[in-house]
């Protein structure tokens, strides 16, 4: 490709206009997903691209993804300069895919053979909504079920802060919002908010006895979980702070939280940080 106005790569024209994006690819049943690493695990979660728009240099890096491919995919190659003036930005981690949306799951049946769930309430910074996606997979969370005024987990901050392992955990709305808690309640689960309030339980004291299906609630930054969801959850749960800080980041307590009430049999074999 030689030319950014090229109407071929009208997929790829302004990533980085989130309110345009966030309309544009649901709308086209498309998310964008960004890096070889993050490619990979899409097509091995089995879905499948529309296109791919990529630099010279990555196409022999990327001849073994690129082989999986159906032959009638398009794969678009351009110097890196057009890449940054179609998308807005510098494109350095190989590639981007035109993804197709797999179909949204119900959330009940996530729900039904799990032991760990995360319920996310109303966050919409898709970098601690990727994080938090992130931390579900390594830690043993069975699924993550956002509300509906939760971010989009597959917009492309979200899946690239994953590192792609949206595709790994299984996902979903939950709706009607409280209200389903109704539902998570007779399905046997118990509902723990994890909030920096007064007369919280303190998370060492909770994980000594986890119950056996345990959803954690967590919420935006800054206003927190709604006063509604702290009012159903049947316990409030607390990560004990010191040196006079009163929370930590979501995606960093859900991550403290899923460690420390993982399942029997879930601990990881290595540890591993990036």
């Amino acid at each position: 490709m030689d030319d950014p106005g090229d109407p071929r790569l009208g997929l790829y024209f302004n990533l980085k206009d989130v309110a345009l994006r966030r309309r544009l690819e649901p709308e086209l049943g498309l998310f964008m997903a960004e890096s070889a690493e993050v490619i990979g695990r899409a097509l091995d979660a089995g879905l499948t691209p529309h296109s791919l728009l990529m630099a010279p240099k990555w196409v022999e890096r990327m001849g073994g993804m690129l082989a999986r491919l159906d032959p009638a995919t398009p794969v678009y190659i351009g110097p890196a300069d057009l890449l940054r003036q179609v998308t807005g930005f510098h494109v350095h981690r190989g590639a981007i895919a035109a993804m197709r949306r797999p179909a949204l799951a119900d959330w009940r049946a996530l729900a039904a053979p799990a032991r760990r769930l995360c319920l996310v309430e109303d966050v919409v910074d898709h970098t601690n909504l990727g994080a938090v996606f992130r931390s579900a997979a390594a830690l043993g969370v069975d699924a993550v079920l956002v509300t509906p005024r939760s971010a989009d987990p597959l917009y492309r901050r979200a899946v690239r802060v994953s590192m792609g392992t949206v595709f790994q955990v299984g996902w979903s709305r939950i709706e009607p919002w409280p209200d389903a808690v109704g539902q998570l309640r007779r399905g046997g689960w118990h509902l723990a908010a994890l909030a920096p309030a007064a007369d919280a339980i303190p998370l060492d004291r909770f994980a000594a006895r986890p119950p056996a299906k345990l959803a954690w609630l967590v919420g935006a930054e800054g206003p927190g979980l709604t006063p509604r969801a702290l009012e159903l959850a049947d316990s409030v749960v607390a990560i004990p702070m010191a040196g006079g800080v009163d929370s930590l980041n979501v995606a960093a307590a859900a991550a403290v939280a899923f460690w420390a009430t993982r399942p029997p049999g879930r601990q990881a074999g290595r540890s591993q940080a990036n």
